[in-house]
């Protein structure tokens, strides 16, 4: 089983910066691509970015893109978001997701791993 952990929501005001990190544990960490999601209030879950394996291919939804940086460390066992220029459309929990195919793929079905997730507040 892995073990999935979130860190780093909080609350910002638009514009501003949050950096959200993924402690993995359990299993080999770099067997796993890895995603990020998030579910605003209301609303279903939705993709936010992915990575793979080796960090060899990277995929972002449209309305990050530019702004959102996805990155991992397999020698630390972590995986982590760099969210810049935040939006309130931005706020909602967001949860990292373990894909045991490897490739950087966009829906949440292809993942077999979550985190309990972390609250992003974007205020405006």
């Amino acid at each position: 089983q892995l073990q999935l952990v979130e860190s780093g929501g909080g609350l910002v005001q638009a514009g501003g910066s949050l950096r959200l990190s993924c402690a993995a544990s359990g299993r080999p960490f770099s067997n796993y691509a890895m995603g990020w999601f998030r579910q605003a209030p209301g609303k279903e879950r939705e993709f936010v970015a992915a990575i793979s394996r080796w960090s060899g291919t990277i995929n972002y939804a449209d309305s990050v893109k530019g702004r959102f940086t996805i990155s991992r460390d397999n020698a630390k066992n972590t995986v982590s978001l760099e969210m810049n220029s935040l939006k309130p459309e931005d706020t909602a929990v967001y949860y990292c997701a373990a894909d045991n195919f490897g490739g950087a793929r966009r829906s949440e079905a292809d993942y077999d791993y979550w985190g309990q997730g972390t609250q992003v507040t974007v205020s405006s």
